[in-house]
């Protein structure tokens, strides 16, 4: 596709400057997992696959406190004529709108990170077809340079394909904790929108640099047997963090 020239291009212009920023936090397997850690800035993001059921509120929220948020969706997702209204709202809002995968595909082995579970010309083709959707939407491919993995979950192989590609992978910041907000309470790991709550603020108050530069991750919807939806709770991580002198952004 001829795209992929300039938008390779794009990409290493943006990285380029986006790296010049030496508080740009990476980890062994390359994402980047935090951004100016000298900012009190927060990047809060909502990934999208298979539920949705949140959208409509998420985005009243985040209108209501006159906040842009980051939005990475499966093409799967964008295909579901259940979420389009919201969807046209991203855009229309102003909220950035990124790939999550086409498929939610497992890249690589839960407990052998280093194996993979898809080729590269899988995984280029999934990528593909996320992005073909975006472009229906009317957005050009420089305009979503900033992909999320499925299960947010990935190695340092699966980055260099990212990278190949004119991508640049993001994740969640570590012990952040919100990204448990999928579980349903017959999972080993449950936790509760209030325990959830709790550990980001706990993180907040107890680490070095706080939530300057987080990425904080919520999920859009959720499987139906979570009825304590964290998302909920959007109201008031957003009043608190305000009132702590936070600005929030998008990528």
């Amino acid at each position: 596709m001829n795209w992929m020239r300039p938008l390779l291009i794009t990409f290493l212009f943006c990285i380029n400057q986006l790296y010049a920023q030496k508080y740009v936090v990476k980890e062994t397997q390359g994402a980047i997992l935090r951004m100016d850690t000298t900012q009190k800035k927060i990047y809060l993001t909502f990934t999208g696959h298979e539920f949705g059921e949140g959208g409509t509120e998420i985005l009243n929220t985040l209108k209501g406190h006159h906040v842009k948020a980051s939005f990475f969706l499966t093409g799967d997702f964008l295909r579901n004529p259940a979420f389009q209204k919201n969807i046209r709202r991203i855009i229309q809002e102003g909220h950035y709108l990124g790939m999550h995968s086409d498929k939610h595909l497992l890249y690589c082995d839960w407990g052998k990170r280093d194996s993979l579970l898809v080729t590269k010309d899988q995984f280029e083709k999934d990528i593909k077809a996320n992005l073909a959707e975006l472009i229906k939407l009317g957005l050009r491919p420089k305009q979503a340079i900033f992909f999320m993995p499925p299960y947010e979950w990935y190695n340092a192989s699966v980055n260099n394909w990212v990278q190949g590609m004119g991508l640049a992978l993001v994740n969640f910041t570590p012990q952040t904790g919100t990204n448990a907000d999928y579980t349903w309470p017959a999972l080993s790991n449950y936790r509760t929108s209030e325990q959830l709550y709790n550990r980001l603020m706990q993180f907040e108050k107890n680490t070095q640099n706080s939530l300057n530069g987080a990425i904080i991750l919520i999920h859009a919807g959720t499987d139906p047997q979570r009825t304590d939806k964290f998302y909920k709770k959007l109201p008031q991580i957003i009043t608190e963090l305000k009132a702590k002198g936070y600005s929030f952004g998008k990528f």
